[in-house]
């Protein structure tokens, strides 16, 4: 059973980081066990679970392979050092699951249709952050 961790900076901000928990839950609905069974969100540092908490949570929760999905528009020093080490220090802990590292959110080829779609007519998909 695979799923789905997507991690987030993290804020002090305490409404940015439910923000992201939304997020997660609608994309749950969407995969409706079609390609996840569960989404769920993880951050980097100021909110809770950390990466490696969020990890061992969907190991814990019946999943064999936890694919860790960046929610960075960049490749600065998270996306290329911090969140790599945070997910190898999660494979040394599960070494019974498979971990996976996607790329992250910037690289996807479908984020310049994304950003033409929000500058000209705002959000088509159903969904709202707020």
């Amino acid at each position: 059973m695979k799923a789905l961790l997507v991690v987030a900076h993290g804020s002090r901000r305490e409404a940015s980081n439910e923000e992201v928990r939304k997020l997660c839950r609608h994309v749950e609905k969407q995969a409706a066990g079609e390609e996840f069974f569960l989404v769920r969100a993880g951050f980097l540092e100021l909110a809770e679970p950390s990466i490696t908490e969020g990890i061992s949570q969907c190991i814990q929760a019946g999943a064999d392979q936890v694919v860790v999905l960046p929610y960075f528009l960049s490749a600065g020093r998270h996306v290329s050092e911090d969140i790599p080490a945070k997910v190898k220090k999660a494979e040394q802990q599960h070494p019974q699951a498979s971990i996976v590292l996607a790329p992250y959110l910037g690289a996807a080829a479908g984020v310049s249709r994304l950003l033409l779609e929000l500058a000209t007519g705002g959000e088509k998909n159903g969904y709202s952050a707020e």
